[in-house]
């Protein structure tokens, strides 16, 4: 036990990894130029953009007043700031994370999760070879169709409860949900999350094109399956090593729960898609639905309280993680170099043969997700950018939005300055590091099929 104690000692904190990106983009602050572009509503004006000349004196660093208006460093004490204005900006989605594991916490209190999983286990009589695929299927096709991303964060504490009842890490249950929701962004075949805004920058109705995303959807689906099932083999999962009641029949109770939970994910996916609810009416929505299934559970108001706040004790340290990788977004926007990143990453993409170019519109999308990891964010900043330099190389329109897709989406499923990743990690009580290990050969196979993707898109003349 002493050794299993120490070995988890000598892990890396995620804290300390987020903190050391922060110090690094202060670093970044000192030595890259400072610029901006113009914006009209929100949109980078192509070819706007302008060096800020500044002072890289390191005298910056101790620097006891803010930047105002002229460009400089940042600060040692600005970086420190840094940190609660990374809480204060992604307030509303750290709420609803804590909410989320509240509700949580009820449902498990409830007792119904732990039955309806052995009902379900039963049903299919452990054959994970069927309930994965199925699984994977119907959360990539709300992901790809209705841009469901968010809304499965109430989805994944379920899966994991699911995974840890036939023996499996909390890192299988998480990789059920999250590697379907990330093919489904990867191929966004009406997603209206980044087609809304990258397709008309670049002169293409919405949801045009959607017949090659969803071949390509197809194949990131096969194989996002594939590397789960594996995944769980080499877990070494046996159906023999599971006990499963194939007889279990659930109580009323349980029934009556689950049935509310049901009604209750639909009047979000509702909510969220007709009245674009945002985190704070999705939050209002869980507390909400937290105390009608305390209600329909029939646990007191004591019983209901404490075991929402047990559920918002165990994601207590992943909403710190969300706030200080939002961090480093606030420096490189106080330095002044966001702008400067995205104009020198931009620049790679060069002139040369199409499927060339469309490969550095992918690789420039791919670091540059890094730093604004929110898909919505990243279109209506470099859109407008790599748009006129796509018809200069002669990349296609499409294909230039399925570069910005395909780079997007796949660095959104490693990057820890996510939000939506961390919170999904949080949900799911994984770290990052434990993830990053777990996913990169996934990562690396995804961009080689990319890769090929945009090839064949360009030949053919998507």
């Amino acid at each position: 036990m002493s050794h299993a104690a120490t070995s988890g000692n000598t892990r890396t904190s995620p804290v300390i990894i987020l903190l050391g990106i922060v110090f690094l983009a202060t670093l970044l602050t000192y030595i890259v130029d400072s610029g901006r572009y113009e914006r009209v509503d929100g949109m980078v004006v192509p070819g706007s953009f302008q060096t800020i000349e500044k002072d890289r004196s390191l005298a910056n660093l101790v620097r006891l007043t803010p930047a105002g208006e002229t460009a400089r460093p940042v600060s040692l004490i600005e970086t420190f700031l840094a940190i609660p204005k990374g809480f204060q900006r992604l307030s509303g989605l750290i709420f609803m994370v804590l909410v989320i594991g509240g509700l949580f916490g009820i449902l498990e209190e409830s007792g119904a999760i732990t039955a309806s999983i052995d009902r379900l286990l039963g049903s299919v009589r452990g054959n994970v070879n069927l309930l994965v695929p199925v699984l994977m299927t119907v959360f990539a096709m709300g992901s790809t169709f209705l841009g469901l991303a968010s809304e499965y964060l109430m989805i994944i504490p379920l899966i994991v409860a699911m995974a840890n009842r036939i023996g499996l890490s909390n890192l299988i249950g998480l990789a059920i949900v999250t590697v379907a929701v990330k093919v489904g962004y990867l191929a966004s075949v009406t997603n209206p999350v980044p087609l809304s805004i990258a397709q008309p920058l670049v002169g293409v109705p919405v949801f045009s094109g959607a017949g090659l995303r969803f071949a390509f959807f197809l194949v990131y689906l096969v194989v996002g399956i594939a590397f789960v099932l594996m995944m769980i083999r080499r877990e070494g999962y046996s159906v023999s090593n599971v006990a499963i009641d194939h007889q279990l029949k659930l109580s009323g109770r349980h029934v009556a729960v689950l049935l509310t939970l049901l009604v209750g994910v639909a009047g979000l996916v509702a909510g969220s898609n007709r009245w674009h609810w945002h985190h704070v009416d999705l939050s209002a929505y869980y507390i909400f639905l937290s105390v009608l299934i305390s209600a329909v559970a029939g646990l007191n108001a004591t019983q209901a309280a404490n075991a929402f706040i047990a559920g918002m004790k165990k994601i207590l340290m992943a909403c710190m993680l969300i706030g200080v990788a939002a961090a480093v977004a606030v420096v490189l926007e106080s330095g002044q170099i966001l702008d400067s990143i995205v104009h020198g990453l931009t620049s790679i993409i060069g002139e040369s043969h199409a499927a060339v170019a469309a490969g550095g519109i992918f690789v420039s999308q791919l670091m540059l997700d890094f730093l604004i990891p929110s898909t919505s964010g990243q279109a209506a900043v470099s859109m407008p950018i790599i748009g006129p330099i796509g018809q200069v190389t002669g990349v296609s329109p499409q294909t230039t939005v399925l570069a910005f897709l395909f780079g997007n989406g796949i660095t959104n499923m490693l990057t820890p300055t996510s939000g939506t990743l961390l919170a999904y990690l949080a949900s799911a009580n994984v770290g990052w590091p434990q993830w990053a290990r777990f996913i990169v050969p996934l990562w690396a196979v995804f961009i080689l099929l990319a890769i090929v993707m945009l090839v064949v898109a360009v030949l053919i003349g998507y």
